[in-house]
């Protein structure tokens, strides 16, 4: 079953997602959202640069693979770290592979994975949240921080790679992944698990958020998530492990962020508006 011919498809099949998502977040339609993004991103210069900031880690891991082929790492950690678990994955296949769950665990690990990060920012941009941006921006920082230098000098291989029971199931549904989508994702970028990372990042954070809904929903995501990069024949449990603890260490770390930012912002806001009452107050009175 071919879901997607091309990038192309899985950014169009994203920017469907992300619609749904905002609008099943916050209620409204996601232009609303959109405009309260837009807004805030032009009123409050705090906002830009957490923005900036994660945008800036998202490129430099985009490029990873250029730093990787530079720097030539000539060791394969594979055996050391996750090669002693065997080949259990080929179970799991064996006794659960279908056309259809081959379909949503895909579905899941290339359009949701990015969706629900996309529809966060809408969701807590639209109820002023700020709190919860700040946590968010932090979290995804130090998410990308601590991989990044474990893919270039922990190089460890994908399941499939590895063992020839495995089956790599993702071309079933993408043919052209290894030529469209490989580039964002090396063969040996395994250690730890940026797909469990954050996505248990964002259910801890929709978690917070007061949207029973939403929280349910980025559980789910991250639950499915962690099955197919199992199913899928990508990933060892180590790497799961260490993204569950690298999620709890980064959402740990944002929330703390987050909180001192929006306090502070409440300060400066206090500080302004104390400043105008002062000046607009009768000379004399």
């Amino acid at each position: 079953m071919i879901l997607f011919r091309s990038m192309s498809t899985v950014a169009i099949g994203s920017v469907f997602a992300v619609s749904i998502l905002i609008a099943f977040g916050t209620g409204k339609q996601p232009f609303a959202a959109a405009w309260s993004f837009l807004k805030t991103l032009v009123v409050s210069r705090k906002y830009l640069l957490f923005f900036i900031a994660v945008i800036a880690i998202m490129i430099l891991n985009k490029n990873e693979l250029q730093l990787e082929n530079w720097l030539k790492v000539p060791y394969d950690l594979t055996p050391v770290l996750s090669g002693w678990e065997g080949s259990w994955q080929a179970w799991l296949q064996t006794n659960l592979q279908s056309e259809a769950l081959t379909a949503i665990c895909a579905v899941f690990y290339l359009v949701m994975f990015q969706s629900v990060m996309i529809a966060s920012v809408g969701i807590y941009t639209h109820h002023k949240n700020m709190k919860l941006y700040y946590a968010f921006c932090i979290a995804i920082l130090i998410n990308y921080f601590f991989a990044v230098p474990f893919y270039l000098f922990v190089p460890v291989n994908e399941v499939w790679f590895v063992h020839p029971q495995v089956r790599f199931l993702l071309p079933d549904v993408f043919p052209a992944f290894e030529q469209e989508y490989r580039s964002l994702s090396g063969l040996n970028n395994c250690f730890p698990s940026l797909h469990t990372s954050i996505s248990v990042t964002l259910a801890l954070l929709a978690s917070k958020s007061g949207i029973r809904r939403w929280a349910i929903f980025a559980w789910i995501n991250a639950i499915v998530i962690i099955f197919s990069i199992f199913y899928l024949g990508i990933h060892w449990f180590t790497d799961m492990a260490a993204g569950v603890v690298l999620a709890l260490f980064s959402v740990f770390v944002g929330l703390k962020v987050g909180a001192w930012a929006e306090n502070n912002s409440l300060v400066s806001l206090t500080l302004r508006t104390k400043a105008k009452l002062k000046a607009s107050r009768p000379v004399g009175s």
